[in-house]
């Protein structure tokens, strides 16, 4: 059951970084396609089975955020906020396109470094 969790997870992670990647495109080229509500709905969908699957896993690894055990947890928690964060920049209140793009950098690099963190599963710190 933990096996088909996980995968579940890292596909909907896949596909959600898919989805912001193809909006960011989409806003930079003006396109009229950001407005279509598969759009709108498809990514608040997905990023819901994201934070539900890994609720999940929480749960049945037994690690959790904000111990010592789950230090690595916590820190990959706050590169998830990092990402969503600068998301929300990038498709919503940036000014120019130049922020925009520092923006949709910032937060790639975040979402790599929650991979990395969830793959090794080793803080920053330790």
């Amino acid at each position: 059951m933990y096996a088909a969790f996980k995968h579940l997870h890292m596909t909907a992670i896949a596909l959600s970084v898919l989805l912001f990647v193809a909006r960011y495109l989409m806003v930079m080229a003006n396109s009229s396609l950001i407005e279509k509500k598969f759009l709108k709905v498809t990514p608040h969908v997905v990023d819901t089975l994201v934070l539900l699957t890994g609720i999940v896993l929480i749960f049945m690894t037994g690690f959790m955020p904000f111990t010592e055990s789950g230090s690595w947890l916590t820190q990959k928690l706050s590169c998830v906020l990092a990402y969503i964060a600068l998301g929300y920049f990038t498709l919503h209140h940036g000014k120019n396109k130049v922020f925009k793009t520092f923006a949709f950098l910032g937060s790639l690099g975040w979402v790599m470094a929650a991979a990395k963190i969830a793959v090794t599963k080793t803080s920053f710190l330790g």
